[in-house]
């Protein structure tokens, strides 16, 4: 499939096939005294996918009950992940299995929280911006890059406040990273690594054979499959497994990626990458014969991204991916018995300079400064910098203050995951999944082997959002959808 222009033609065919008209929302502004919330005053706000991380995105987004939460909807009704959890605390809640019917029949609703698997996030996420609904979309943004790119445009053209679910970009640690790239005390940036445990799921393996006459009476599978090929029951993919699959997930970089890469990505701000490159590991269950699941993600990956230099550093910079527990060696500025970030070594990034090193772990917790000659410098956390003690460093609360703020306040411009910043970091992040599916494109080159025309570097035009240099690998930049869930 070749990569899509975006374009006002482009547009109004998405509006046009997703709904037939659009209402528009006047935000409701703050008018209550302190502690107390006048119900004129209340957003009605929504949770789509309300098991896992979507059970505590809607009870963080309803502030303590500051906000009304009026209607839930999952696929699950009775899911004991924490479906049943979130119908219990908001007992009061209209239920829906179809997000379609919640917006059709939700007339009053101002906002929703999305936390879907991945691969139902932009259908959902478009469907609700077409209405004038504010929208909190967990990570990643997308399952793939058009569709990131589509939903950035969205947001601003139906002005609307949105979010992403990376939690860590609200985290005031991150703060100190930016201070100490912005005074160059590390000086110019030249190599970032960043790593994670993930995949903590089954991943790399042959899919398990699905087994329809098991389907929950009450579950809804069709509405879990989406866009997605339809296909029978298939016990091993929900509530959770599905990550590994790139039909639904995003794999390891999907998972971590928009929490440990946005670190350097917003602390040097930087934009497109020129190009990727990765090889990934292989899994034998006979001599010389690695199997060959082009369908699933790998159970471990190297993927290297070159990015130009940014405003806010003057050099070229190198960033390596590495997933499936495969973490850096030590640089030499950090002691060998030292623990790379402080926090554990399952997740984390270290970005070297010509003067020293900055790590950190995952959500940008436990900054530290290495710098020869000196003695490590690590952030403390400075209490007056905190604007609220809410869960996740208030994340979802700033995006519902936003909402009520309206459109282009200043609140929301404070956002810290708002798509126009989420939207390129979720296309750098999933970058590396285009260069990891590539690698497994073959053709066959004599009776007893392939041809692997995948693996090379890709060179990357990201205003157009094309691969340069291997036409094959822009089927990977958007995806097919099942009649009747189309956004193209």
């Amino acid at each position: 499939m070749a990569a899509l222009q975006p374009n006002r033609s482009r547009r109004k065919f998405i509006k046009k096939n997703l709904l037939a008209s659009t209402l528009f929302i006047v935000p409701r502004h703050v008018l209550g005294g302190v502690g107390y919330t006048a119900p004129s005053d209340q957003l009605n706000i929504a949770g789509i996918g309300v098991g896992g991380k979507g059970s505590s995105d809607i009870l963080n987004a309803s502030v303590g009950g500051r906000e009304r939460v009026v209607a839930l909807c999952d696929i699950d009704p009775r899911g004991a992940h924490g479906v049943l959890h979130s119908r219990k605390q908001f007992s009061g809640a209209r239920f829906y299995t179809d997000f379609r019917r919640l917006l059709d029949q939700e007339k009053d609703l101002d906002a929703v929280t999305i936390s879907t698997p991945d691969h139902t996030h932009a259908v959902i996420a478009a469907k609700a911006m077409l209405r004038g609904k504010h929208v909190y979309v967990q990570k990643p943004l997308s399952h793939n890059i058009r569709e990131a790119r589509l939903l950035t445009e969205m947001a601003r053209e139906q002005r609307v406040v949105t979010q992403m679910g990376n939690q860590g970009a609200s985290n005031p640690d991150q703060q100190a990273i930016a201070d100490w790239v912005e005074k160059k005390i590390i000086g110019k940036i030249h190599k970032i690594q960043v790593w994670t445990n993930r995949p903590v799921w089954p991943q790399g393996i042959v899919m398990p054979k699905a087994q329809a006459a098991k389907q929950p009476d009450e579950l809804a599978w069709d509405l879990w499959l989406g866009p997605a090929k339809k296909t029978p029951y298939n016990p091993a993919l929900h509530p959770f497994n599905w990550r590994g699959w790139w039909a639904y997930g995003t794999g390891a970089l999907g998972d971590m990626g928009c929490h440990i890469i946005d670190i350097p990505f917003r602390a040097l701000k930087l934009g497109h990458a020129k190009d990727v490159e990765c090889s990934i590991g292989s899994v034998f269950t006979k001599m010389w014969s690695p199997e060959y699941i082009p369908e699933g993600c790998p159970p471990s990956s190297y993927v290297s991204m070159h990015f130009p230099p940014s405003s806010k550093n003057d050099s070229p910079v190198e960033m390596v991916w590495t997933d499936g527990g495969i973490r850096p060696p030590h640089p030499a500025l950090i002691p060998a018995e030292e623990d790379l970030t402080g926090v554990g070594n399952e997740n984390g990034v270290i970005m070297i300079g010509e003067k020293g090193i900055i790590t950190a772990g995952p959500y940008g917790i436990s900054p530290k400064l290495h710098r020869k000659g000196l003695p490590p410098l690590s952030h403390i956390a400075d209490p007056s910098r905190s604007t609220t003690r809410a869960p996740e460093w208030g994340h979802q609360q700033a995006w519902i203050d936003a909402c009520k703020a309206g459109f282009n306040s200043k609140e929301h411009q404070k956002l810290t995951a708002s798509f126009d910043y989420a939207g390129p970091l979720t296309e750098a992040v999933l970058m590396g999944n285009i260069a990891i599916r590539s690698y497994l494109l073959r053709r066959k080159k004599s009776p007893n082997g392939f041809d692997y025309f995948g693996r090379k570097k890709l060179r990357w035009n990201g205003k157009e959002m094309r691969v340069t240099n291997l036409e094959q690998a822009n089927q990977f930049v958007g995806r097919d959808y099942r009649k009747g869930w189309e956004l193209f």
